[in-house]
């Protein structure tokens, strides 16, 4: 039986073409290797999974390729690109920050630098999570960072720039990567079903690539996962939302309704149902917030874009915006962003959540006093 192989790492892409939802760096860096401007520091930021890894390696097997293509992409056939597939090029070297982050490491790499390559033009050092070096590792890397031979290049990865030395930052190029667009997500995804003979529902796709919050690499994940669980190779939406345990869209559509309704009867029994299906309190409140944002998102036709989710849940939240009033959306926001922060601190959660769903609930009843019933002597509806 073969050994099975992530999708992570069997579609992890081999040329600029391949990268996912970075294309502004990409044709940066293959100009750069077309015009030959490159520089010898880069700096790939971003948050984890967007491919700053990805583009280390395949900018490395790149700039030494003996046969470029005319988009300036690897060829993939010649010697240095072949070791390097196999993982036996000797100008490529790559360094895990996390694990090798003491002043030693970074002698021995400096060390390394100071002989020119074998064969090929460069040597190529990439250096990942290059924020867990220490400050006197990074005081050790500074002078060959700023002056380094001619034939050596370096490429640092890092998720968190802000903790690297100001005085690294101006020896570098810096890119900053994006998290990736859920719609860009869902097509890679898309793809790669198809060539792995899988069958899935788009809503499928488009739940994984928004539950990966911008991380292909979890997208990834997430679908292996899920394909696992699936019977017969064929992905369906409510096997998704019940094996990545999300709480569905119409739960919140239902919530929304009977609050706008004031039905305290339906809103308790529905928030009582949720618990029981194995949902957290804070999550729900936290998904109903958002729930509450893409309503006001609908009220105006240039920001729907914004909403990133199907066009059959987009027209659901359009037809659930035009009952929803203005005033009631603003002030559920306000009372569930104060249930939100206090949760933690609440002895009983559930009866705090209560409490807020209670108050949304007769939001109309404050917003508009004349529809209160009148009682003697205190002059409410007269």
């Amino acid at each position: 039986m073969e050994n099975f192989v992530v999708s992570a790492r069997k579609y992890r892409p081999q040329l600029f073409d391949s990268v996912v939802g970075q294309s502004h760096i990409t044709t940066t860096l293959q100009n750069a290797i077309r015009t030959n401007h490159l520089a010898q520091a880069f700096l790939f930021c971003g948050p984890r999974g967007v491919g700053k890894t990805t583009c280390a390696r395949i900018l490395a097997k790149t700039i030494n390729c003996q046969n470029l293509t005319q988009e300036a992409e690897a060829c993939g056939e010649c010697e240095s690109c072949k070791s390097f597939q196999n993982n036996a090029s000797f100008n490529i070297h790559e360094l895990d920050a996390a694990s090798n982050n003491s002043v030693d490491d970074i002698r021995n790499l400096i060390d390394q630098v100071r002989y020119p390559p074998q064969s090929g033009k460069y040597k190529i050092y990439i250096i990942d999570e290059v924020h867990m070096l220490s400050t006197s590792a990074f005081n050790a890397f500074l002078k060959t960072l700023e002056e380094p031979p001619s034939y050596a290049i370096f490429i640092l990865a890092t998720t968190e720039k802000h903790k690297i030395l100001p005085t690294i930052l101006s020896r570098c190029q810096i890119f900053d990567f994006n998290r990736i667009q859920i719609s860009d997500m869902t097509h890679h995804l898309a793809n790669i079903a198809a060539k792995e003979g899988i069958t899935a529902e788009l809503e499928a796709l488009e739940l994984i690539a928004q539950k990966a919050d911008g991380g292909l690499r979890d997208a990834l994940s997430m679908f292996d996962l899920n394909v696992t669980f699936s019977q017969d190779n064929v992905l369906k939406y409510a096997e998704v939302l019940d094996n990545l345990h999300i709480l569905d869209y119409d739960y919140y559509f239902k919530m929304t309704e009977a609050l706008l309704k004031s039905n305290v009867s339906d809103t308790f029994l529905l928030f009582d149902e949720i618990l029981k299906k194995g949902f957290d309190g804070h999550q729900f409140i936290v998904g109903l917030l958002e729930h509450f944002r893409n309503l006001l998102v609908c009220k105006d036709p240039v920001t729907v874009r914004l909403m990133q989710v199907s066009e059959s849940v987009q027209k659901k939240y359009l037809d659930q915006s035009a009952s929803a009033p203005y005033s009631f959306l603003a002030s559920a926001l306000s009372i569930g962003s104060s249930c939100d922060l206090n949760y933690k601190a609440a002895k009983n959660q559930k009866l705090h959540v209560e409490i807020c769903l209670l108050k949304m609930a007769n939001i109309a009843h404050v917003l508009n006093l004349a529809t209160l019933p009148a009682t003697e002597g205190d002059g409410v509806g007269k």
